[in-house]
């Protein structure tokens, strides 16, 4: 069941295009990363999802409420974390949260246990009695995230919430991430590679304003890499072992590396269409006896598939049209809401400072 349906997004800024043609469907009870390069268009996304921006087109549909004519019933729907976190500097954090209780209308009789939990859950209990101006960049995210999951939203938006947190506090909020998403549909923006594959169980790549690509990170390995690599260290010369891998038929190339192991040979051996030789290779290099030293198969790696898909866009996807089921592709056809026409490099313009959403 989708929590979240964007249809047809476009923000426009003059002659600037920052969101073009934007779609997709969030699923319910699921971590979603969504990922661009600086200026990719990211931070205007969510703004129009969470109602703080108008989109020049399309609609946003949060738990089957439309953004633009049921504002209050969808927001109700929603927590927002932004950037720069919605915090007032002269208030304590329980002052804080009880003003954001009552914004959201909060039953007065459930507030003060709705605090006590998000304070408990965010950790920000023994620093109820501070202002706010005195916390750290850390728990001041804290804080601005405590307030956002305030009324127990169906969809908590994060956007770059671990941007300025020292490696510490990084570790302490993906954490905190995890633990929403057992209960909570979240979104968290980022241009942080590790931080989206460290806590997400789906990934959107966005480019130039564009959905380029949306599957689980094992649907973006597919996706890119059209053959395996597989990394194998044999006690053999060369042409040994070329003599096994030719009665192989799935081998497409082999190339040498160097190899520091005596009386040995490292080659990377490339498959086609995704096929895994381990088990063959190892059965016929022992009826052969020739040892296996190592044998490691190599996958992309998510900056790999980032770098790929951000730089090549439209050559990537229309040479990978043919994955079918894995990739949601059926017949030669990208599904909706996946875009590959990049040959417009937008830039997403900003208009003020983050604001609360509450």
């Amino acid at each position: 069941m989708a929590v979240v349906e964007v249809k047809n997004l476009t923000k426009r800024y003059g002659r600037h295009t920052a969101v073009e043609n934007l779609s997709f469907a969030v699923e319910k009870g699921q971590i979603y990363g969504f990922l661009g390069p600086n200026g990719a268009g990211k931070s205007t996304t969510m703004n129009m999802m969470t109602g703080y921006l108008a989109p020049s087109d399309g609609e946003v549909l949060i738990s089957g409420h439309d953004m633009m004519k049921e504002a209050e019933e969808a927001k109700q729907c929603i927590g927002y974390l932004p950037e720069v976190p919605p915090v007032y500097p002269d208030m304590t954090v329980l002052e804080y949260l009880r003003f954001a209780a009552e914004l959201k209308r909060i039953p007065k009789a459930d507030r003060k246990e709705q605090i006590r939990e998000v304070m408990e859950l965010t950790k920000v209990s023994e620093v109820s009695e501070r202002l706010i101006r005195n916390l750290s960049k850390g728990y001041r995210q804290r804080v601005g995230l405590a307030q956002a999951i305030l009324g127990k939203p169906d969809v908590i938006i994060l956007d770059e919430p671990m941007v300025g947190l020292d490696p510490r506090q990084i570790i302490e909020m993906r954490d905190l991430i995890r633990n929403l998403g057992e209960e909570h549909t979240v979104i968290l923006s980022s241009h942080i590679l590790s931080e989206v594959s460290a806590v997400c169980d789906h990934i959107m790549i966005i480019s130039g304003g564009k959905l380029i690509a949306s599957d689980s990170p094992e649907g973006l390995q597919r996706l890119i890499q059209s053959s395996l690599v597989l990394e194998a260290t044999v006690k053999a010369s060369l042409a040994e072992l070329q003599t096994v891998l030719d009665t192989i038929e799935a081998v497409t190339g082999v190339e040498e590396k160097p190899c520091s192991m005596p009386d040995c040979v490292t080659v990377l051996i490339r498959t086609k269409d995704n096929t895994d030789i381990r088990e063959e290779l190892s059965m016929k290099l022992y009826e052969n006896k020739l040892p296996i030293m190592g044998m490691n198969l190599q996958e992309h790696s998510l900056e790999d598939i980032f770098l790929e898909l951000t730089e090549k866009g439209e050559e990537v996807l229309e040479s990978k049209k043919d994955f079918g089921s894995d990739t949601g592709c059926k017949d030669g056809k990208i599904p909706e809401g996946i875009n590959a026409d990049l040959k417009e490099e937008t830039a997403e313009v900003e208009e003020g400072k983050h604001e609360s959403n509450l």
